[in-house]
């Protein structure tokens, strides 16, 4: 089984934003370029050095946009537990490499152009910024942002926040919530600052409690879960930068065929019910994207396109996901004779 093909990116830069978090800019080897091209709201996986397993790996946001920034950048914000945000906010250096995966992610809006209602808390800004960036400088639609954070000191990107909104005050609004003046945010004040935009697309990423009041805002006002993007944070259990056997699967109900588009190719195989897609992929030879191997991440996510499959986990994927037919390769198995995939 081939391992998954990671790339190592220069640090060029390296932007302290506040007290404890930091922005990480990355350069990428031109012949590498295509390989790095994302979406907003999508994710970067880097790989660790721990003196204890030899490497972690980590998810970070990217803050850059792909439609106005030309280098990559994630920002890092430093927890108390947090091995990998720790090493990043202390060691990481301009100059350093860090090896990473291409980006990957499904936190990222349909069109542009829609109205966008955004909540972030914390770290959660990292995504969100992508997606306001890029829909300022792209899109037509108007952007709401509604931003929580301990005090006027912790806010990640205030000035830049600041400037896009004077540069556009009929599409962008910003909402800071301070918990040092307003307390922890709830879904009784957060519904009445969400009220004129209940019909405008909705994305949220931050802690979990934060994320739960929104969620429950949102379904006080009717916002129907198709509208609604999640975005978690969590940490991987697996590394995929290293070489991991497939872990087995136990149903046996014979095999099936599989056609996936990848990459601009087609690839016809035999699927067995006891293998999991990216493991048939992988063994395979297809240079298939993944990441958590745990249904955690959506680094593998791709596209059902006829048949059906069965998914082992799903710690990631909204409803909604899955209704549009986003399957985690890493947890799929075949349920009908023939299925379709694509990557496209």
């Amino acid at each position: 089984m081939p391992e998954q093909r990671s790339y190592r990116l220069r640090v060029a830069e390296i932007v302290e934003e506040t007290a404890d978090a930091r922005s990480l800019v990355f350069e990428v080897d031109g012949a590498h370029r295509a390989d790095f091209a994302y979406r907003p709201g999508q994710f970067l996986t880097v790989r660790i050095p721990s003196d204890r397993c030899g490497s972690v790996a980590r998810c970070y946001s990217l803050s850059s946009s792909p439609h106005v920034d030309d280098r990559l950048q994630v920002t890092v914000k430093r927890t108390a537990d947090g091995y990998g945000s720790n090493w990043l906010c202390d060691e990481i250096a301009a100059g350093d490499e860090l090896e990473a995966l291409p980006p990957a992610g499904v936190f990222t809006p349909k069109s542009l152009d829609a109205d966008l209602v955004l909540f972030a808390a914390g770290s959660g800004i990292t995504p969100v910024m992508s997606i306001v960036k890029s829909a300022l400088a792209k899109g037509s639609g108007r952007v709401v942002l509604v931003y929580a954070n301990r005090d006027d000191r912790s806010v990640i990107f205030a000035g830049e926040l600041g400037a896009l909104a004077s540069r556009h005050p009929s599409r962008l609004v910003v909402v800071h919530w301070l918990e040092s003046v307003q307390g922890l945010p709830t879904a009784r004040p957060l519904a009445a600052l969400a009220a004129p935009y209940a019909g405008y697309e909705a994305f949220v990423c931050g802690p979990k409690p934060f994320m739960a009041a929104v969620r429950e805002a949102l379904t006080a006002l009717d916002v129907p879960r198709s509208r609604v993007r999640l975005e978690r944070f969590q940490s991987l259990g697996a590394n995929p930068f290293e070489r991991v056997t497939p872990s087995p699967v136990t149903e046996s109900r014979g095999s099936s065929t599989v056609e996936v588009t990848l990459d601009g190719a087609t690839h016809r195989f035999d699927w067995p019910a006891t293998t999991k897609l990216l493991d048939l992929l992988l063994d395979n030879d297809v240079d298939a994207p993944y990441s958590c191997r745990e249904g955690a991440c959506s680094a593998c996510a791709c596209r059902l396109v006829a048949g059906e499959v069965k998914m082992l986990n799903n710690d990631v994927l909204e409803d909604e996901d899955i209704e549009e037919g986003i399957i985690l390769a890493c947890q799929s198995v075949p349920v009908t004779d023939a299925v379709e995939i694509s990557y496209e």
